[in-house]
């Protein structure tokens, strides 16, 4: 696969995390990479403009200068809400056409691209379109990132139905720890290995510190490190 289109199955579950994660891995193998979060709500002022701490995340994993943010993240919304409705608020339309124009411009420039949506799946982008019909329009396969902890099977399973039913396919999912307590773990690992249609690319327990390095590590011992072929 020429890269990865990052979903969740919910918000705050570590797309962020493995997507840089990821972006960084195949850097530091060479690889050319690009990166884009196109659409970000929760962005901060600056003096050049709306900026979130995830796109600068994604574009420090892949080396790409500052003056770039535009293209990485064209949709920068301020509130921390919804996508769809901090854009009406802001009077704005999200595009997908011209997302997928700015993630072509990229394409060409370089071998592997990592794009991270907003929120889940099926999270609204305006009135007709959803994080789903983005992914589609992008053409990258997707990697799910489940958060464990109670009720997660079931969004898990719900997520990859919606994901199949679009017609995009899984690359695979990884399993993250998103409290530093959960009893259910192995047993819930072993359900969603069984239960669902791709592989588990990795696991990614509870960090308190060192985080870049040992997701890292994670990541190099995971089939998303294969080989340039």
């Amino acid at each position: 696969m020429r890269g990865c289109f990052i979903t969740g199955t919910d918000t705050g579950v570590g797309k962020t995390l493995l997507a840089c994660g990821i972006a960084r891995l195949w850097t530091r193998q060479g690889r050319r990479v690009g990166v884009m979060k196109p659409v970000a709500s929760g962005c901060r002022r600056s003096p050049d403009g709306l900026r979130n701490a995830d796109a600068e995340a994604l574009m420090a994993a892949a080396g790409l200068a500052p003056q770039r943010y535009p293209e990485v993240n064209p949709y920068a919304l301020e509130p921390a809400i919804a996508p769809h409705i901090a854009a009406t608020r802001a009077s704005m339309d999200i595009e997908i056409d011209r997302i997928r124009s700015l993630a072509r411009k990229q394409y060409r420039a370089c071998e592997r691209m990592v794009i991270e949506g907003v929120g889940g799946w099926r999270v609204p982008l305006n009135d007709h379109a959803e994080v789903a019909d983005l992914a589609l329009a992008l053409g990258l396969p997707v990697v799910l990132v489940v958060g464990l902890r109670l009720g997660c099977i079931n969004h898990a399973l719900l997520s990859m139905a919606a994901i199949r039913d679009t017609g995009v396919p899984l690359a695979g999912w990884i399993s993250t720890w998103v409290e530093p307590c959960y009893p259910g773990e192995a047993e819930t690992i072993a359900t969603l290995e069984e239960a669902m249609d791709g592989p588990h690319l990795a696991h990614v327990p509870w960090l308190d510190g060192e985080r870049e390095s040992r997701v890292m590590a994670l990541l190099a011992a995971s089939p998303l490190a294969e080989e340039r072929r």
